[in-house]
């Protein structure tokens, strides 16, 4: 009962863990990744779909990602996407290969940056938090049940605690490591 608890509340924690990561990718940095157009999506028979579906995304150089579409017609379709795209990103066509430069960050636009980094971590640690505070409530529960004893729960909520320690310091790790990344030039 309390080990189901904990392995709830350890999976919550890890799944806040990689929305964090996959949040920390999207915002980007002077170098070129992939990533970076997965939420970028191009209208293609009637639907929006992702650019890494209607084309093949590889990284050229450190500097520059290629698209290279399946259809030729979708050429356009996915420059005009990239784009409209809020990225920041302007892309030119050289034949079938669309090459996306990527723009060298001014400092002020690195600060910005940063600042939607702290935010992004702030709200995986709220996630944790939040995931630690049901947790406890279930286990509470259980408690006025009278399910499990003091002694039980006091350790459960301890147990819990430990687990939100570390996810926490996992979430600064990976803060520091993508404030490093934005500062480097």
């Amino acid at each position: 009962m309390i080990s189901d608890i904990q392995k709830t509340a350890e999976n919550k924690m890890q799944r806040s863990l990689e929305v964090l990561r996959e949040n920390l990718a999207k915002v980007r940095t002077g170098r070129a990744h992939t990533g970076l157009l997965d939420q970028v999506t191009v209208e293609y028979w009637g639907s929006e779909v992702p650019v890494s579906q209607v084309g093949n995304v590889t990284l050229l150089d450190a500097r520059t990602i290629g698209v290279k579409p399946f259809e030729s017609n979708m050429a356009a379709k996915i420059e005009k996407a990239i784009r409209d795209s809020n990225l920041g990103l302007n892309p030119s066509s050289v034949g079938d290969l669309i090459r996306v430069p990527m723009p060298m960050l001014t400092e002020e636009r690195r600060k910005d940056l940063i600042k939607v980094v702290r935010g992004e971590a702030e709200d995986g640690r709220v996630s944790i938090r939040n995931v630690r505070r049901d947790a406890n409530d279930h286990v509470k529960k259980l408690l006025k049940d009278k399910e499990i004893s003091e002694d039980e729960a006091r350790r459960a909520e301890e147990s819990v605690q430990k687990l939100t320690d570390k996810y926490i310091a996992d979430v600064d790790k990976m803060l520091a490591a993508k404030e490093e990344d934005l500062m480097a030039i």
